[in-house]
């Protein structure tokens, strides 16, 4: 063999070596898509669970000063105060939730007493239930008698004006700007920051200290005085009316998909969350308003998204409406790709993606045989294995039963009982094999094996397959996500360190669940 020929065999075995290793872990990621895939909606389900405070704690009070109802929302000073440390403290049931934009509750005045020396704020669990909050660490309060702000400081600072008799005063939190604000009778009286030690949970406090001194709380049982949703930017609403005028600059003839039209909304979501808390702050001059977002910019990364999964005739109908309105951009050709590279095996993969998602399995498998078959030529890859998996759902969905038993011991047994703990493959043939067991198992456990969107996971192992076959596809996530996808979880990555930032505080970042609100706005 001469040199030339060895150096070309060495070159094929390189590239073949890479393109094993590449099969690998595409085909491992897409697989713990596909197992994971029934673990995604108890993790939202978790960030509601959080409790909200609803009545006042008889435990945890300071009882020999004060009597709270047997409603537990009111409260009374029924001694003499003697001294500074004879105060009737007495928290909220719960903390203030953290994981939401802002927290809220009033109290109502029934009667400022002999001194008026009534106090609403927050104290943290530890709380000496014989102060004032504000007057120990780890607290904050706005004080009835003399309108000063207290934060564990020994005086208070000048704040805001008194309250007595019939006054209504409220005491929020603001996460998204990490202050703490006051109202009176439904109207600001201001804010001020939360010290950085405050970031563990805080209750909603009162405090009474004079005779006959009796206020009624409001957890939110009944309106408050204080509009929070006017008051306040509605996230939701300001977001949707932004994402649709970006809508608008595009073609009216492109319906976008639900997807679409939330990757447009979060192109733009940091942009609206710092206009969020520059209006609460007041110390952000750049609004909104100021920011746009060039439509040809948005054009792109949705045929990015288009060329990705091979949405070909979607794609074409996208150009054709968008030539005439919208300069063209290649988000691919920023990124070092000619147009070759990004329409590639585009009809091919288009249809292998229609055939899964019709669930036609084995005219997929038979495509892939013909065009691409380096791909199923390992039996035992993890594409291969999902298109198993795939025909073995199909023949459940259909009813056959009998056939669906045969293909699974030709085909699914090889993947089944593996050493390994945790094992994928194991995992996964489990829970197919779980659907024979259920006379409907459309609604067993395992029953989103069932659903649109285990075929999409299977579509879209297969769309990245090919890609991965490319000769200038060096980057495995260029053959797992879009431009679009790798923008989104930017963005998500930063929002989610920004609320860690803070201690874990503020709402949680959901992008389906913030779309879904916004519709309903």
């Amino acid at each position: 063999m001469n040199s030339s020929n060895s150096n070309n065999g060495q070159s094929n075995s390189g590239k073949s070596s890479n393109f094993y290793n590449l099969n690998q872990d595409l085909g491992l990621h897409f697989l713990e898509l596909a197992r994971i895939g029934s673990s995604k909606a108890p993790v939202e389900m978790e960030e509601d669970e959080e409790e909200a405070p609803k009545e006042l704690n008889t435990i945890n009070s300071s009882g020999g000063f004060l009597v709270v109802a047997p409603d537990k929302l009111s409260v009374k000073y029924t001694s003499v105060s003697l001294h500074g440390h004879d105060v009737g403290v007495v928290q909220a049931d719960k903390p203030a939730p953290m994981r939401r934009l802002l927290y809220y509750f009033e109290i109502y005045v029934k009667d400022a007493g002999a001194k008026g020396q009534i106090a609403i704020g927050f104290t943290n669990e530890g709380f000496k239930m014989r102060r004032q909050p504000g007057w120990e660490v780890n607290s904050c309060g706005y004080h009835g008698d003399d309108g000063l702000l207290y934060r564990g400081q020994g005086k208070g600072d000048a704040f805001g004006p008194t309250y007595t008799t019939g006054d209504t005063v409220g005491g929020g939190i603001n996460y998204a700007s990490q202050e703490f604000f006051f109202t009176k009778n439904g109207a600001i009286v201001g804010t001020v920051s939360k010290e950085k030690e405050m970031k563990g949970c805080l209750f909603p406090t009162i405090a009474v200290h004079s005779q006959n001194e009796e206020v009624h709380v409001n957890f939110g049982q009944k309106k408050f005085a204080f509009d929070v949703k006017a008051s306040y930017i509605s996230f939701s609403a300001h977001a949707y009316g932004i994402l649709s005028f970006s809508i608008s600059l595009l073609p009216q003839s492109v319906i976008l998909s639900d997807f679409l039209n939330l990757a447009l909304l979060y192109i733009i979501f940091d942009a609206i969350y710092q206009e969020y808390e520059a209006q609460e702050r007041l110390k952000q001059q750049m609004t909104i308003e100021k920011i746009s977002l060039p439509p040809n910019i948005s054009y792109g990364l949705v045929r990015s998204y288009l060329l990705h999964y091979g949405y070909e005739d979607t794609l074409n109908s996208f150009d054709l409406a968008s030539k005439s309105t919208i300069p063209p951009i290649c988000i691919a050709q920023e990124n070092g790709f000619d147009e070759q590279d990004v329409v590639y095996a585009l009809n091919q993969r288009k249809t292998i993606r229609q055939l899964i998602r019709n669930g036609e399995i084995d005219a997929a498998m038979n495509k892939l045989r013909d065009w691409y078959p380096q791909i199923v030529q390992d039996d035992k890859s993890a594409a291969c294995f999902l298109l198993h998996c795939q025909k073995f759902i199909e023949l459940i969905r259909v009813g056959a039963l009998e056939e669906a038993v045969k293909h699974g011991r030709i085909e699914l047994y090889k993947f089944f009982g593996s050493a390994e703990a945790d094992d994928p493959f194991d995992d996964l043939v489990q829970k197919c094999v779980a659907l024979l067991a259920y006379e409907r198992p459309q609604e067993s456990p395992v029953g989103y094996l069932l659903e649109e969107s285990h075929r999409d996971v299977v579509a879209d192992t297969v769309n990245a397959m090919i890609l991965s076959t490319n000769p200038k596809m060096e980057d495995v996530h260029g053959c797992i996500q879009s431009y679009l996808e790798r923008l989104l979880r930017q963005l998500t990555a930063c929002c989610v360190e920004r609320r860690s930032a803070n201690g874990g505080q503020g709402e949680a970042f959901h992008l389906h669940r913030l779309l879904n609100s916004s519709r309903e706005t």
